[in-house]
Formats: structure tokens, C-alpha cells, sequence
């Protein structure tokens, strides 16, 4: 049995309501009533103020600008608003005066404050003025109010689909009692309240613009119209996407983009900025001038198509460096935001190093994720899967690789008694069968001696050119006149045993740009390598080790 005392109209109590289901229920159609006197049990009078940037502000305009104006208006709207709110909070006579943030002491601050709202509920006029006033040309002796609308409501329904009009006629003051509510907004805001109050009706809008629908989102986030931001969201989502609308999504107020209702928008967005951007060496001056929100949005995604995560590093430096000259500014932003999109685990531990020298971090910030790096780098393959696939459900995704274009590996460095280092390139059953006939895959450099290595994996045929093949390779970097003896050896992981079993040994004198290695390296044809079978690959990885050591 229910319990009796419930309001229905309370919109925390509906959600409570276990026999309340949004996916099944539609809200009934009011339409009928907006603004009509036989379906109302008070007045609201909306106080139109001029705006300051706009002295233009309308209908038309409403219904016609452009995103790029939108955004240039909001950005003068706030600046304006900024200026002239102590004029706007002694409007009106304090005692009268109710405020958004005053009738719930509660609730969470609303950090859209780039337009406020001010309302106030007054002694309904005597006799039929206040029932037929058509004030829309009416002004107050205040120069800053242009027009008045006044319009019939019902108090149940708008405190049904706001908390905002709930917590106004319900919050126990005898105000609360009478008959005539007053808001006062800006001129720029009164198209998109308009529609707002007219959704709140009948579940619809009138207008399909991007624009337009984003000036409703943000009435319907300061009304706390949950319903009509969800809305506002979907349409959104159903126009053609670009990067300039998928930035001002991104860049919307923060309690709009804390609400739940429009994260399906935000989520859409950065997956559209992530795709078009993936190849961002391609597009590395245009992602350059985007702002913080769109550039954490490509460097976040797991499918970015980039050398590998070193590069990823030298880009936000880059990019931080331009955009924020000071250091103290730029040592914030690496800290709590741009930080975060670097994979730190999956540098090299040459560039780790390079990060503790970085004076761009904080040092305390920096060191601890260089220590988390190290010891996932030194943890079993198992255990980084197991992290990995752990953190594939968080925000992070620190430990999730990206598809780079040079395959990170392991170095284990030796001084005595010669200088030595061991090597390990694992590799995805799916890239390797990404190589055939004849494609090639890289990894990231390593060094010994002071000289920078590489190892390449291929798809080619074998000495006599009669089958395809999987051949190792061992690279010097640097070009020049500079020569180096080594001794080398590869050995891959192999089954039953699933010990490291060499398989070629050698050595080379490299001159710089010079490679060698073995076209067949395990001997057998490609078809019987990549086999369901195959001997060499466990849990569905080929692991592969390299052994170099200098020759004294």
C-alpha cells in the first residue's frame, strides 16, 4: 500500500515510486492548458531585462544564428553578466526576493551562474488587472527592464517536471501562498523560457536548431528541467556532428555537463573528436589550436593512431607549452587534466627518466607515476593483462595499450661484465596475422652503448622465394659513419615448456641505417606459424626476446 502522505508532485518522491518506470511511461500532453486561464491556478510574470551585448536579442535571432554566434554571444553574455551582478541583486527590494540557491540550502551550488535567475512572488493585483494585463510593452521606472510577459500557470504541473518551481510554491513561506510569481531574466534568455514552459506542458519544442537547442538546455539545466535537458540532449545528438558544435558540447557549463541527462551528448562528442582526430600526426597543427576539452578528448581514446605513448608525452608538452606560457598554470593543467591522457606505463624507461628532469610536472606528481609505470613494466605478462583488463572499465585507461605504430617492449640493461641488454616484443596473434603477405610492424627504440636499436617483425619469403614466412630483424638508428660490433641472439617463448628457445644466433658490425637478422625465423612456413597450433604463440601472444651484447 502506498503510503498517503506522499506528494505526488514532489519530483524525488515520483522517482522513489517502484511502480514508476520512464521507459514505459510517457508523460501526459498538457498542452492544452499553457497559458490558459481555465487550467491555472496563478500567474507568472516574466520581467524581460535588456542585455547589455545585444540590444538585439529576439525570436529571430533565436531561431537563426549560427553556432559560431552562440558561442560568441554566450562568451560577451558572461563577461557582461559578470560586471553587472551587483546591480542585478539589488534589483528588487531584499525581503522580496527569492532566490534559486535560497529555497533549498541543500542543494548542490549551480555553477551556471553566467545568467541568473531572480524570483520573487507578489500580492496579486486587485480586481481583473491582473488577469488581463497584456504587459509586454509595459517598463518599470528601472531603465534595465524592457518588457513584461505575464502568463496562466499551473503550479502542479511545472512543480511536477522542476524541483526549482517545486521547492517555490511548496517551501513553506507565506509567499509561497500567493497568487502571482515574478521571474526576472535577461532579453536573450526569454525565446528559449518560452519554450521551456511550453515543453513542460506538452513534451515537445518547437525548434530544431542547434542554436537553438542549446539556449533551451541551458534554461532547462537552470530550471532543473531534468526531462527537457534530456531532450535537448537527444536532438543534439540526431544533428550532423562537427568539430566546432562537438567543442561548445564539451564546453558547456559544468553543472550541465555533471548531469546525467547530457553525458549520452558529451559521450557523443568525444567520440566524434577522438575518430576524426585518430591519425593526430596527421592533423598535428589543427589538434595543436583546439582547446583543453577537445584535445583531452583525442589523446583519452584508446584507438589513437600514433608512434607510441613517448610521442603522445612530447605532444602534451607541446601542446602546454603554447597554450600555457606560465609555468605554474601549466604544472595545474599536467596535474589534474592533460596528465591523466598519458600512458605512462607504456613509455620507454628512456623517456621516464626524461620525465623526472621535467620541470613541467609537479615533482612529487611525477614521481609517482613513473614508480607506477616501473612496476607494471616489471610485472608478469598475466598480471598486466589482469590490470589492464581491470582498467579497461575506469576513466584512466593508463593501463590499457594503444595500437602504436612502434610496439613497446622491455629492456633489461647490464654494465658487467660487458655492456648487455635483453630485450622482449610480445605480439597479438591478430597482428601478426595483420602482416600477411608482406607488412611489417616496429618496436620502440631501445639503447645500448649510447645507441639507439630497433627490432622489425615481417611477413616475406623465404630464401628461395617459395613461401611465405615470419622473419626477425635487428636495426641500428642512427645514420652516419658510426660503427658498432654486437653480438645478438633471438629465442621466442615456445610450447610445451613455454621456455625462451633460441633460434638465431649471430653477429654484425653495424654502420647506422644498417639491419640484419633472419627472413624464416622459426623455420617453417607462414600458414603452420599463424596455425590454431602453432607452438609459439600462448594464450594467443608471440613472445619474442632479443639478446644484444657489445663486443669488447
Amino acid at each position: 500500500m502506498k503510503d498517503q502522505n506522499l506528494d505526488l508532485f514532489d519530483p524525488r518522491t515520483a522517482v522513489m515510486d517502484p511502480e514508476y518506470s520512464p521507459s514505459s511511461t510517457r508523460d501526459p500532453d498538457f498542452g492544452f492548458a499553457f497559458n490558459d486561464v481555465n487550467f491555472s491556478d496563478r500567474l507568472l510574470q516574466i520581467e524581460i531585462m535588456a542585455d547589455s551585448f545585444d540590444p538585439q536579442s529576439d525570436s529571430d535571432s533565436f531561431h537563426s544564428q549560427s553556432l559560431a554566434d552562440w558561442a560568441r554571444n554566450r562568451k560577451r553574455r558572461r563577461e557582461d553578466i559578470r560586471k553587472e551582478m551587483a546591480l542585478d541583486i539589488t534589483a528588487c527590494p531584499e525581503e522580496q526576493v527569492i532566490s534559486c540557491n535560497q529555497i533549498d540550502t541543500e542543494d548542490v551550488e549551480n555553477e551556471n551562474q553566467d545568467e541568473s535567475v531572480v524570483a520573487m512572488i507578489e500580492e496579486p493585483h486587485s480586481g481583473d488587472e491582473a488577469t488581463n494585463a497584456d504587459d509586454s510593452s509595459w517598463n518599470f521606472d528601472s531603465p534595465r527592464v524592457v518588457k513584461v510577459e505575464t502568463l496562466h500557470i499551473s503550479s502542479p504541473i511545472l512543480a511536477a517536471k522542476s524541483p526549482f518551481f517545486y521547492k517555490l510554491f511548496s517551501n513553506g513561506m507565506r509567499e509561497s501562498e500567493q497568487r502571482q510569481v515574478t521571474l526576472r531574466i535577461n532579453a536573450s534568455e526569454e525565446a528559449a523560457l518560452m519554450e521551456l514552459l511550453n515543453f513542460m506542458y506538452s513534451n515537445k519544442l518547437t525548434t530544431n536548431t542547434a542554436p537553438a537547442l542549446l539556449d533551451v538546455l541551458m534554461a532547462a539545466d537552470k530550471f532543473e528541467v531534468a526531462s527537457c535537458m534530456r531532450h535537448c540532449s537527444r536532438q543534439l545528438r540526431n544533428l550532423p556532428m562537427t568539430p566546432e558544435s562537438a567543442l561548445l558540447y564539451l564546453e558547456l557549463p559544468s553543472s550541465i555537463l555533471m548531469a546525467e541527462a547530457v553525458k549520452p551528448l558529451t559521450d557523443a562528442a568525444e567520440q566524434f573528436l577522438a575518430a576524426r582526430y585518430k591519425d593526430i600526426t596527421k592533423f598535428q597543427e589543427e589538434v595543436m589550436k583546439l582547446p583543453l576539452a577537445g584535445v583531452e578528448a583525442i589523446l583519452f581514446s584508446d584507438d589513437l593512431q600514433i608512434a607510441s605513448e613517448d610521442a603522445v608525452y612530447d605532444f602534451v608538452l607541446k601542446w602546454t607549452r603554447t597554450h600555457y606560457p606560465q609555468i605554474e598554470e601549466r604544472r595545474e593543467i599536467l596535474g589534474s587534466r592533460l596528465g591523466r591522457c598519458i600512458r605512462f606505463p607504456f613509455m620507454s624507461c628512456r623517456k621516464l627518466r626524461k620525465v623526472l628532469a621535467c620541470n613541467d610536472f609537479d615533482h612529487e606528481f611525477a614521481s609517482k607515476l613513473v614508480l607506477e609505470a616501473l612496476f607494471y613494466k616489471a610485472e608478469a605478462p598475466h598480471r598486466q593483462r589482469t590490470q589492464a583488463a581491470e582498467d579497461s572499465s575506469s576513466t584512466s585507461h593508463r593501463f590499457v595499450e594503444r595500437a602504436y605504430k612502434y610496439r613497446p617492449v622491455k629492456v633489461v640493461d647490464f654494465g658487467l661484465p660487458r655492456q648487455q641488454c635483453v630485450v622482449y616484443l610480445d605480439l597479438k596473434r591478430e597482428e601478426c596475422a595483420n602482416l600477411f603477405p608482406s607488412g611489417r610492424v616496429y618496436s620502440q627504440a631501445f639503447h645500448l652503448g649510447g645507441q639507439g636499436f630497433f627490432l622489425s617483425a615481417h611477413c616475406n619469403m623465404d630464401q628461395q622465394s617459395s613461401f611465405h614466412c615470419f622473419g626477425l630483424f635487428l636495426g641500428m638508428q642512427e645514420k652516419g659513419s658510426v660503427t658498432f660490433a654486437v653480438d645478438y641472439e633471438f629465442a621466442a617463448r615456445t610450447k610445451p615448456g613455454e621456455e625462451y628457445v633460441s633460434k638465431y644466433k649471430g653477429n654484425y658490425t653495424f654502420t647506422g641505417g644498417k639491419a640484419v637478422g633472419y627472413r624464416n625465423l622459426f623455420a617453417i612456413p607462414w600458414t603452420s606459424f599463424i596455425a590454431e597450433d602453432s607452438p609459439y604463440f600462448t594464450n594467443g601472444m608471440l613472445h619474442l626476446r632479443a639478446e644484444l651484447t657489445i663486443k669488447s
